[in-house]
């Protein structure tokens, strides 16, 4: 469960992370309940596009960013991109501790912490395969995910207690400081011990040499599609826990945060079962999506704010589950010269379809009330996964293995 951790690199990466994390989170809950409860009157569509402008950057940069991650050294791209997402927050906190923030700051500020994410994100997912060796990529990719959703179990948590406290702008301060320490842990690395590609040499039309290699792959098309429905239309935790919780059952930023924890139990969950497997297999792949459209369908259902809040569990759950198979899938079969780019293209359909699904989502829930908000996206979620499944059992999808160990030939995985 615990291999990848054998690397002193690989331990400095996920102690930095889990810190970073944690404050991450915190602002996360904090920069929605601001501009829900103190910068708009309970507007779900001005949450919807704060979290869209954040996410708009990585889809029109994210094939440029993954270019940029093959070709650059990745440590030192991690330093430039974490220290300038570290000072967004920092100057949201100062804004807000000084009593003139508005809503357009945030809205820009978003926006300058999408671009940084951009370039940070193909990055900082291909250093995993950098840190550690082939065989503890899976484990290295669940550990991640673990690290991940402890700070989203503690995050969420700790950032209503703070706010209902003393406000939101300590939340804001605490994630800029947080940076110090991925910051010193990617410094620290003995970059001798990395298992660092070769670095892509400048050309013509790299970027659609990459489109191409996926064009050529009918399973990562499959993935990235599922993972685009899923992640624009499913992964709106923020926006519609936020509706939730105050529209449908009236409560205020403690629940609220209670919410984002209990979301995390289940992520933390479904990382530690992805660890202890550490393989990747197609059913763990189409069962998260099936299951998260079931769990979200449920949640939308529940007549009392703890019962849709227990739901979050499952809902965290097959969410991870579905989200750690598509990426260790794409961390193992691909071959490394492209990973940056694929990884991008991965992450621009799972978090750059958020600028669509956001303000739709919370222009539903403003419309036809949260629960339609919550159901449109695990609805889509399932239809995502029975089609999966469905060219499964047709025996038109399966992975392909394009990065097997030297000397071996490629093989599909259909486990």
């Amino acid at each position: 469960m615990f291999s990848a951790l054998k690397s002193p690199n690989y331990r400095l990466w996920v102690a930095g992370a889990l810190v970073s994390n944690i404050g991450t989170w915190m602002q996360r809950v904090a920069q929605d309940w601001l501009v829900l409860t103190e910068l708009t009157d309970n507007s779900g569509t001005a949450v919807g596009i704060t979290t869209g402008l954040q996410f708009l950057p990585i889809l029109f940069l994210g094939a440029w960013a993954g270019l940029v991650a093959d070709r650059y050294d990745k440590r030192r791209l991690l330093l430039l991109t974490q220290t300038v997402m570290g000072l967004t927050a920092l100057a949201l906190g100062l804004l807000v501790f000084l009593g003139v923030a508005q809503l357009w700051h945030v809205y820009v500020i978003a926006l300058v912490l999408g671009v940084a994410s951009a370039f940070d994100a193909p990055a900082r997912q291909a250093f995993v395969s950098e840190v550690v060796a082939k065989p503890d990529i899976p484990n290295a990719v669940a550990l991640n995910s673990a690290s991940f959703n402890v700070a989203r179990l503690a995050g969420p948590g700790l950032a209503g207690l703070l706010i209902a406290w003393v406000g939101t702008a300590p939340a804001f301060m605490i994630n800029a400081a947080s940076f110090v320490a991925v910051l010193i842990g990617i410094w620290r690395m003995d970059v001798t011990a990395l298992n660092r590609s070769a670095p892509v040499p400048r050309g013509k039309r790299q970027i659609r040499e990459g489109l191409a290699y996926v064009r050529g792959r009918p399973d990562l098309v499959v993935i990235l599609v599922m993972a685009f429905l899923v992640g624009t239309f499913g992964f709106n935790f923020q926006i519609t826990n936020a509706m939730m919780a105050t529209t449908v059952f009236n409560r205020g930023p403690t629940e609220y945060g209670v919410l984002g924890s209990l979301v995390a139990v289940g992520t933390l969950a479904a990382a530690i079962l992805a660890a202890a497997r550490g393989r990747f297999r197609m059913r763990y792949l189409i069962g998260g999506a099936i299951g998260f459209g079931v769990a979200g369908l449920a949640a939308s259902l529940m007549p009392s704010f703890w019962w849709y809040a227990a739901l979050l569990v499952l809902v965290g759950l097959t969410a991870v589950t579905f989200l750690n198979s598509c990426n260790t899938s794409i961390q193992l079969s691909v071959q490394p010269r492209f990973r940056g780019r694929v990884l991008a293209l991965y992450m621009a359909v799972v978090q750059g379809g958020t600028p669509i699904g956001a303000p739709l989502v919370g222009w539903i829930g403003d419309v036809l009330g949260p629960r339609w908000a919550v159901g449109l996206g695990a609805g889509i979620a399932l239809v995502a996964g029975l089609w999966a499944l469905y060219l499964v059992l047709r025996g038109r999808f399966e992975i392909r293995d394009d990065n097997p160990p030297t000397g071996a030939l490629p093989v599909t995985k259909t486990d």
